[in-house]
Parts: structure tokens; C-alpha cells; sequence
């Protein structure tokens, strides 16, 4: 993924194994909120837009919804 440029993780984001056995131990184990399956209806081209930047488009398309919600989180 890094070389593809795919990851996010911080380029001075240490190594797993440089993180030892305490870490680890003290890792909390967070588990992601669900996912909801929705029938949706929208614009062909605003489709093909997110298709067109290849694999994981229902990806991109959730992370920019999320943004807006967080967006107007901050603005009420």
C-alpha cells in the first residue's frame, strides 16, 4: 500500500516490531463502528467520477460523507 501511496499511516510512524512486547500488552483493541448496507439512488456521473479512481470507490465515497458529517459537527 505504501507504494502504491494507498497508505496513511505517518511516514515517521514507527515499525511494529520496534514497538516490544509491552506495547502490545498495553494495546487497547478498538473495534470499528458497523457498516450499514443502504440502497442509494445518485447521479451517473457523480458514479462514474468516483469509479473512474478505480478500486474502492464506495470507499471514497464514504469517506467524503463522513467528512461533511464531521464538517457540520463542528458548525452547530
Amino acid at each position: 500500500m505504501r507504494e502504491r501511496g494507498e497508505d496513511r499511516t505517518s511516514a515517521n510512524a514507527p515499525e511494529a516490531e520496534s514497538l516490544g512486547a509491552e506495547f502490545w500488552r498495553a494495546a487497547p483493541v478498538v473495534m470499528p463502528a458497523g457498516k450499514t448496507s443502504v440502497h442509494l439512488r445518485l447521479d451517473s456521473d457523480v458514479v462514474e467520477w468516483f469509479r473512474a479512481r478505480g478500486k474502492g470507490h464506495l470507499t471514497r465515497m464514504n469517506a467524503v460523507l463522513r467528512a461533511y458529517v464531521e464538517a457540520q459537527k463542528h458548525c452547530t
